[in-house]
């Protein structure tokens, strides 16, 4: 009886045991499934992280760079327009420079003396009114004289240099001003400045 009653205990006893491994070999199993999901998981969630920076990233540097791109055009045509501005005043200061009364006197000598229109037509001259009182009283007869024509000197104050001319009694004006002719000239040296400019971005 003792001896059945030992071996009931001891299978009882291999019975637990076997019981309790089985147990803890379920408990690893899952514990170890979980960790292999929380790991999948958190592994997902970090490339899903990292993409996400990357583009943002990228999305931020395209953003700077159309910034930059948008200030060195803004900047070039910044410069160009003071570039422009200051040659417009450059050659607006040596056309004036240019026109001093003894040129301006030879000028409008030759435009009048070359003229092959109707010599009874009477040619207009307007000039600012400084330069119109030195072409009377210096050279206005003796350029008279010599065309054989009538020649009427006038003065305006709208001009500042250089003068207009008629050969029909002032219906229409040929302009030599100052101003047109720097913007002529102006117009002419412009686009070999983009040109200049543009080498200038390449090389920079």
């Amino acid at each position: 009886m003792a001896e059945d009653i030992q071996s009931l205990l001891k299978k009882i006893q291999e019975e637990g045991i076997k019981e309790a491994e089985e147990k803890a070999t379920a408990i690893e199993r899952e514990a170890k499934r979980r960790a292999e999901e929380i790991l999948k998981s958190a592994r997902e969630e970090a490339e899903k992280l990292i993409k996400e920076a990357k583009a943002k990233i990228l999305q931020e540097e395209a953003y700077t760079k159309t910034l930059l791109q948008q200030a060195s055009r803004d900047t070039l045509l910044v410069i160009k327009k003071e570039i422009n501005t200051l040659l417009q005043k450059i050659i607006l200061l040596e056309i004036r420079e240019i026109f001093k009364p003894e040129e301006l006197s030879r000028i409008i000598s030759t435009l009048v003396k070359e003229y092959k229109g109707d010599p009874t037509q009477e040619i207009t001259v307007l000039l600012k009114r400084e330069d119109a009182d030195n072409i009377r009283n210096h050279y206005l007869n003796k350029l008279k004289e010599e065309v054989k024509r009538g020649i009427l000197v006038k003065q305006s104050d709208e001009l500042t240099g250089g003068f207009l001319i008629s050969y029909d009694g002032g219906k229409s004006y040929f302009d030599f001003s100052d101003r047109a002719l720097a913007e002529y000239i102006g117009n002419y040296l412009k686009p070999r400045l983009k040109d200049l400019l543009s080498d200038v971005v390449k090389e920079s």
